[in-house]
């Protein structure tokens, strides 16, 4: 049992945590964020400095751990008499990175991210800097960390798998995540009947490699499994998947889209480039041809449903030929929108010594016309969805001295409607009017319907 002092300690004191990178980081921050307030702590609400600083780093880009370091050091600049934390990516592939930074008093790698709680108590009676690391083996298990609401949301997310063995050429993800490990299907269901329990009208599935989840479960025990049990129970939420990679994309998953109002039509796409040799480089598993017959079916089968892909520029190797092979393949297919990442060397991974590396003014130009690209497809896949009418999950004011509401529809389609009050977190039905310069405007309908 703490001391009475330390208790009291504790009771007084505020937290900030700062979030970086995907969504099973935010997943792990709610984690944080709950169980701190249970033991006594109080969010902080402002700028105003606090006591501890969580923050949650990631490395999957150059710009991503700058961005962590940048974090850290205003943490510790703003917040001088607080305890600063950094965990998770950057602590588990480059810890002595973080320990060279002057003024954090704990260092927590992704495999100690459920103890951190601990470790900050264990700080604050000791007052000795702390670093906790701990290294993945193949038979890691599954750390499940449970929480029961998702704070500042209108959604939820819920973390079913952690881990990847793809090992792409440029990523560090697999070397920071670990093996396959998924959440059993029971307590991924418990999970979502909670959250429902609660209001929540939408729960996002998510993992580091989502299409993986089950592989280290019994047989049988797949993503498609899973959303067939979570079918079942008829929960009043509806469900989004988080990225799923091309070859884990089957028609039994697409059919369940179709048929079932609860799972949102929206696919997020790694594709990353659609050049056979820059994709062999990549050590991508995926054709040109085969990606193309994927997007095509997806498009026949559930025509608004929302594709997205992510899209890499300049990798090493690619010529001109090669990125407008990557440039007509998205250009000539029913893509939604793109995410464009422009390449940079991320130190650990095989592609940072690749020869042939594009120079950076190349890498930027060939970004800016992808981008450009994925702005028209998005303004074609917002045209395909007038005079649809579609459920929207309502989020925040757009405009509240013009009583203007924006929400997101179970397709990823943002829209702008009028509205005296804010529902933040229900759903509603609108119709889709029109596209204006703020965005697309919808109106209330007066009576739901099946998906178009």
């Amino acid at each position: 049992m703490l001391p009475l002092w330390l208790i009291f300690y504790v009771m007084t004191r505020s937290f900030k945590i700062i979030t970086l990178g995907c969504k099973v980081n935010q997943y792990e921050s709610a984690y944080f964020d709950e169980n701190l307030r249970k033991t006594g702590w109080f969010r902080s609400s402002g700028r105003e400095p606090c006591d501890a600083v969580i923050v949650n780093t990631c490395v999957v880009t150059t710009r991503a751990a700058h961005q962590s370091r940048q974090a850290i050091r205003k943490a510790i600049r703003e917040n001088k008499h607080a305890v600063v934390a950094a965990v998770g990516c950057y602590a588990q592939a480059f810890p002595q990175e973080l320990e060279d930074i002057e003024g954090i008093h704990l260092i927590a790698d992704n495999r100690t991210k459920g103890r951190v709680m601990d470790l900050l108590q264990q700080h604050l009676s000791t007052r000795t800097k702390t670093v906790a690391l701990q290294p993945y083996e193949p038979d890691t298990p599954y750390d499940f960390l449970k929480i029961s609401t998702f704070p500042g949301r209108t959604r939820a997310y819920l973390k079913i798998q952690d881990g990847c063995e793809s090992f792409c050429s440029y990523c560090i993800v697999p070397y920071t995540r670990g093996p396959y490990r998924s959440l059993p299907p029971e307590k991924a269901v418990s999970m979502l009947a909670a959250f429902a329990a609660q209001g929540v009208k939408e729960v996002v599935l998510t993992g580091i490699h989502l299409g993986k989840y089950g592989n280290d479960l019994a047989e049988g025990h797949t993503l498609n499994t899973l959303l067939d049990r979570i079918g079942k129970e008829h929960l009043p939420l509806r469900i989004r998947l988080s990225s799923l990679e091309p070859g884990e994309i089957d028609d039994a998953l697409i059919d369940s889209m179709a048929d079932n109002e609860w799972l949102c039509r929206h696919f997020h796409i790694p594709l990353q480039s659609g050049d056979e040799g820059i994709l062999n480089r990549m050590n991508r598993r995926v054709t040109r041809k085969y990606f193309r017959r994927l997007i095509q079916t997806i498009h026949a089968r559930i025509p608004l449903a929302a594709i997205g892909v992510d899209v890499m520029a300049g990798f090493p190797g690619e010529d001109r030929r090669a990125h407008m092979n990557t440039y007509s393949l998205i250009r000539d297919l029913p893509i939604s929108y793109l995410h464009v990442f422009p390449f940079s060397a991320r130190p650990g991974t095989p592609a940072a010594s690749f020869k042939a590396p594009v120079d950076p003014g190349t890498i930027k130009a060939r970004a800016a016309d992808l981008r450009e690209l994925g702005w028209e497809k998005r303004m074609r896949f917002y045209e395909s969805c007038l005079n649809h009418s579609f459920e929207v999950l309502v989020e925040t004011w757009q405009d509240p001295e013009e009583g203007l509401v924006k929400g997101t529809a179970d397709n990823y389609l943002p829209v702008i409607f009028p509205s005296h009050t804010l529902d933040q977190g229900r759903l509603v039905r609108l119709r889709i009017e029109r596209i204006s310069e703020r965005g697309v405007v919808g109106n209330r309908c007066a009576a739901s319907g099946p998906k178009p």
